[in-house]
């Protein structure tokens, strides 16, 4: 084929594509642009999942009058002006306001006025084309209205996801500059519904409690370490608070929110010892680092840096967290997989008050089923070690069995057959649980609710970023109902609505009814455990992978009491 070159129009959307990739990426292009304009207010709104408008209005310095014929055009920027600039930059943007891009894919109006201006201008765009230009009444500061995203580009829009799935990355995007700016007054809504207004009080553990919720605000530790590469400063979870999943981890370099393989992996290794791999932290760390020492510019969409010195940033990371968890008091450390002293219908050991009982079987008896590789055969019941781990006895050796591990594959394929046969088991509370939800929790139960009740589950609203539970699954009965919902919620924030969902709310419930690591068993809890683990399908992992049972058969045995 031919080389050509392309048209004006093609580059100019090619290039807006790799800066706008959906509503939520709008939106950090003007709340970007409102942070560098010295803005101490700053409101969001969104219709239609964004698509239909996305408006972002603020109380910064305005753009001048005679500046906006400009604005519209590529490669105009306020933010550099030398190579030397580029290579260090202190601003959270530069690509002309990204309002050239935005007004490639999409209807823009502009309505600004900046302080020493007696009146604001209003400026209107269709196509990347300047439109009417007038005057008209306005504080100092500016408001970007955005309006029918890829009306023209139909390739693009049909990519895009639900209105809920659309508000939920929206939502992810004002929460984490929220976090890295808590002086500045943050407020957000969907179709005139508020989400959520941060107080702007300049203290990160107000805009925590907004954003988080109270109790959360009370559990972190500070973070705050100097050092020749970076100095990090925020907040991070004692061990006793953590996730299912690391939606959690916010990291700001020069308060510009990035995604951080480096970081995360430094502060997973800091909570070594303290938290299992399957639990993670609640973190919000701010990195101040020279701007000559990292490259902003490696990512079109710059959610990514690139450090010159990660070694050193990355034991700078490491070494405060390690520093606030040092400040934590041991006796407030749970054992991982054992319940905290004081949790409903449990005593401080983590022991169900009564005696254990476990799901009924789900699939045929042992000796009604086909020949299977992956079977247990059948075991003899020795005994508990360390109040964790079942020993039995097979005829090919000894097995030592995880009990909660086993008793989670057990729960998961009660749970998957309840649903296939549409016949899930539900126990009502005595009291419905009030539920506060932080505001991507919400977004969550808004667009997973359904899915929620298929399990059992029966949720009402009870007031602003509040719901009220009235029934949960039989099977996760005996755990905290406000817990186990907020952990399914946070295991399917920042997804879309799939088939997938339903295998996290089974794994999820699976482990919240499961019987804990640290608890005593009957032996005849123990021979019901080991019997409905022999029926199970995948009797050797839990349903997140993990080893269930290991094995070690008589030769093994004998080769190491050297037989």
């Amino acid at each position: 084929m031919p080389i050509r070159l392309l048209s004006a129009e093609i580059v100019s959307k090619i290039a807006a594509g790799e800066v706008i990739e959906r509503p939520a990426s709008v939106v950090k292009e003007l709340v970007e642009n409102s942070l560098d304009a010295g803005a101490t207010q700053i409101s969001v709104e969104a219709q239609d999942g964004g698509v239909g408008l996305v408006r972002v209005t603020d109380n910064g310095c305005g753009i001048a009058r005679d500046e906006l014929q400009f604005l519209y055009r590529r490669h105009a920027t306020s933010k550099i002006a030398t190579m030397a600039d580029l290579e260090r930059i202190d601003t959270l943007g530069f690509r002309g306001e990204a309002l050239a891009s935005i007004a490639t894919v999409a209807e823009l109006e502009i309505l600004t006025r900046t302080a020493p201006e007696a009146v604001g201008t209003f400026l209107s765009l269709s196509n990347g084309e300047p439109g009417r230009q007038e005057s008209r009444a306005r504080m100092p500061g500016a408001t970007i209205t955005m309006r029918y995203l890829f009306r023209h580009l139909p390739a693009r829009l049909k990519f895009l996801k639900s209105s809920g799935t659309e508000n939920g990355h929206t939502t992810q995007l004002v929460t984490q500059y929220a976090l890295a700016w808590p002086e500045v007054r943050f407020s957000l809504a969907f179709d005139g519904r508020l989400s959520f207004q941060t107080p702007g009080t300049g203290k990160l553990r107000d805009a925590v409690a907004e954003l988080y919720g109270i109790e959360t605000a009370g559990q972190m530790l500070e973070l705050n370490g100097a050092d020749p590469a970076a100095t990090v400063t925020g907040l991070t979870s004692a061990p006793t608070l953590f996730r299912s999943n690391r939606n959690y981890l916010s990291f700001f370099v020069n308060r510009r929110w990035i995604r951080s393989p480096l970081l995360v992996r430094a502060v997973e290794q800091a909570y070594v010892g303290w938290l299992t791999s399957d639990k993670h932290p609640i973190v919000i760390a701010t990195l101040k680092i020279a701007p000559g020492d990292l490259d902003v510019n490696v990512h079109p969409r710059k959610t990514e840096v690139k450090f010159r010195q990660e070694s050193v940033v990355f034991a700078a990371m490491e070494k405060v967290v390690k520093m606030a968890l040092g400040v934590a008091p041991m006796a407030a450390v749970s054992t991982p997989g054992v319940a905290p002293a004081g949790t409903p219908g449990r005593t401080a050991g983590g022991i169900p008050e009564g005696p254990v009982t476990f799901a009924s079987p789900v699939t045929a008896p042992l000796w009604q089923r086909q020949p299977d590789s992956n079977a247990l055969p059948i075991l003899r019941v020795l005994g508990q070690l360390a109040n964790s781990y079942i020993l039995a006895e097979g005829p090919d050796g000894l097995y030592l069995i995880d009990q909660h591990a086993a008793h989670e594959r057990i729960l998961y394929e009660k749970i998957a057959a309840q649903l296939g046969a549409k016949n899930v088991e539900t126990q009502g509370l005595l009291e419905p649980a009030a539920v506060p939800l932080n505001p991507k929790q919400e977004e969550a139960l808004a667009l997973g609710g359904e899915t929620l009740c298929r399990f059992g589950f029966a949720i009402e609203s009870f007031g602003p970023r509040t719901c009220l539970v009235r029934t949960v699954p039989a099977v996760a009965r005996s755990a905290d109902p406000a817990a186990t919902l907020l952990e399914l919620l946070d295991s399917l924030t920042g997804g879309t609505a799939s088939p997938e969902w339903e295998t996290r709310i089974e794994e999820g419930l699976a482990c919240h009814g499961a019987i804990k690591a640290g608890q005593a068993l009957s032996h005849d809890e123990m021979r019901e455990l080991v019997r409905q683990l022999e029926q199970t399908r995948r009797p050797y992992t839990c349903p997140h992978g993990r080893p269930a049972i290991v094995h070690m058969d008589s030769k093994q045995l004998a080769r190491q009491f050297g037989r």
